[in-house]
């Protein structure tokens, strides 16, 4: 098989640079009875069939009421994609195997909070689990890849939100702390890099999988959402500090966001604020966890907003003494505000007409990239890890088994090039996770057919199939271009 490839002009990666990929266990792993296994917020989450991209992702940002919540939970008619996921859970060593043929160096995943702790506010962590888990690792580091480990990845266990109301109940921060603490004691041996929270910023976008609130449980949602964000810097900064009294220095305690850098419409002054404000109040989150304290900017939306969350001095002073190692982020799309449409709500933005989008309407932007990873290094100075960045698609398996696209591998070397030129000026960037590199099951669409992955794996959005792996056109791009360390793309 002859790949084109074509050289970077930005060749900048450092020798032991770390090139791999990134899924999370909700979305891969299934095995939802087995080894005693509890509910968690995507598991809940039927396959919405017969609706379109825009009217599915509706429904996922809106979210579903506590009664959806527990009856979607006890259903066993419908079908839930992700309680099944790709069966990575009985199928991980082939998998591996084959992103370690691929050259992979490292490899981000998540281990499932109710899979470990069943109803999140257990006495006593699932042995099986935990086994399971460390079986995993230990054959990650026998192929030679460096696990990065994400504590929650949109797990969280059902009966946190039936029983506490999700994330802005205190009453969840040490039942997840003591989640983490027993990661840090089973696995802080094996792992360098620990994500506490993915996409810590997303609550207000994906609100169901973010903190696990149903969309009825509170009557101020903006304020019931920012104090579960903040309730999450407490979490992660009270395992950071736990980290550190392991005195292990192999440890290393990451914040992750979603990346949603907006740019003004025009040059109208108005556009430059409006798209200044909404940055800001993206980067008050990575504020908060690296600087230690919340920026008057955001202190200020919360109060003319009638936001007003409870932080204690304790709680400030924890977080304070405790700043994150790393910032890791996932970067799909960029978007554009205007000011004549648009507010400082973060999903309210306006498309691009200078940028092609997906079947998604996710806009393709190499640049913008380059612009984040800028941002970020400039603000911060911190090692960045790229936790996710891909390309979903509709892809077609041939009748010889082969998968053409192009059109991912255009998308991928076009953004690991910008990661390169960021590199180059100066930014800190250690690892690039393309995401999913096996095909699995879409975070917020639900759907198979939504697919990033080196691999295909051979199941419909109703989860019919074979389940067979096929390499992709795109799995020998990636392994040549990590074979040249990116400098051919």
């Amino acid at each position: 098989m002859t790949i084109e490839m074509k050289k970077n002009r930005y060749p900048y990666f450092p020798k032991g640079f770390l090139w791999g990929g990134a899924q999370a266990a909700s979305q891969a792993d299934g095995a939802y009875q087995e080894d005693g296994k509890g509910m968690n917020s995507s598991d809940v989450q039927p396959y919405l069939k017969g609706m379109s991209n825009k009217e599915i992702q509706k429904i996922e940002t809106e979210g579903m009421t506590e009664s959806e919540v527990e009856r979607n939970s006890k259903d066993t008619t419908n079908y839930y994609p992700k309680r099944y996921g790709i069966d990575f859970y009985h199928t991980y060593k082939e998998d591996l195997k084959r992103l370690a043929d691929a050259g992979f160096t490292t490899f981000r995943t998540s281990l499932d909070w109710s899979r470990i702790f069943p109803n999140g506010d257990d006495e006593e962590p699932n042995e099986a689990a935990l086994k399971h888990y460390s079986d995993m690792i230990d054959y990650m580091l026998e192929l030679g890849i460096e696990p990065i480990i994400t504590m929650n990845h949109y797990e969280t266990p059902i009966n946190i939100t039936l029983k506490y109301k999700g994330w802005p109940n205190k009453k969840v921060i040490p039942m997840f702390e003591k989640f983490g603490r027993t990661l840090l004691d089973r696995f802080g041996n094996r792992v360098k890099y620990w994500i506490v929270v993915n996409q810590i910023n997303m609550v207000q976008i994906e609100p169901w999988l973010s903190v696990g609130v149903a969309s009825d449980q509170y009557k101020n949602m903006n304020e019931a959402l920012y104090q579960a964000m903040h309730n999450q810097f407490v979490a992660a900064a009270a395992i950071k500090d736990y980290a550190k009294s392991l005195h292990n220095p192999n440890i290393h305690i990451g914040t992750m966001v979603a990346d949603g850098t907006v740019y003004p419409a025009s040059s109208k002054p108005d556009n430059i604020i409006l798209a200044m404000q909404q940055n800001r109040m993206q980067y008050f989150v990575t504020d908060v966890q690296f600087r230690g304290e919340y920026p008057k900017f955001a202190l200020n939306y919360f109060r003319s907003n009638n936001i007003h969350i409870d932080m204690t001095e304790d709680e400030l002073q924890l977080i304070k003494a405790n700043p994150m190692d790393f910032l890791a982020i996932s970067y799909y799309y960029s978007k554009m505000v205007d000011s004549t449409k648009n507010s400082m709500q973060p999903a309210d933005t306006t498309a691009n007409p200078n940028l092609k989008e997906s079947d998604w309407g996710w806009a393709i932007d190499p640049q913008g990239l380059y612009n984040s990873l800028s941002q970020y290094a400039d603000r911060y100075q911190k090692p960045i890890i790229i936790a996710e960045n891909g390309f979903g698609a509709y892809d077609t398996l041939e009748e010889d088994k082969t998968i053409h696209d192009k059109y991912r591998t255009d998308y991928l070397g076009s953004h690991i090039e910008q990661v390169g030129r960021a590199i180059h000026d100066g930014a800190d960037v250690i690892a690039y996770c393309a995401w999913g590199p096996i095909d699995i099951v879409s975070c917020s669409s639900q759907q198979m057919s939504k697919r990033y992955g080196f691999v295909y794996v051979d199941l419909d959005d109703e989860g019919n199939g074979s389940g067979k792996r096929y390499l992709k056109d795109s799995y020998y791009w990636y392994k040549k271009l990590i074979a040249s360390n990116g400098a051919e793309i």
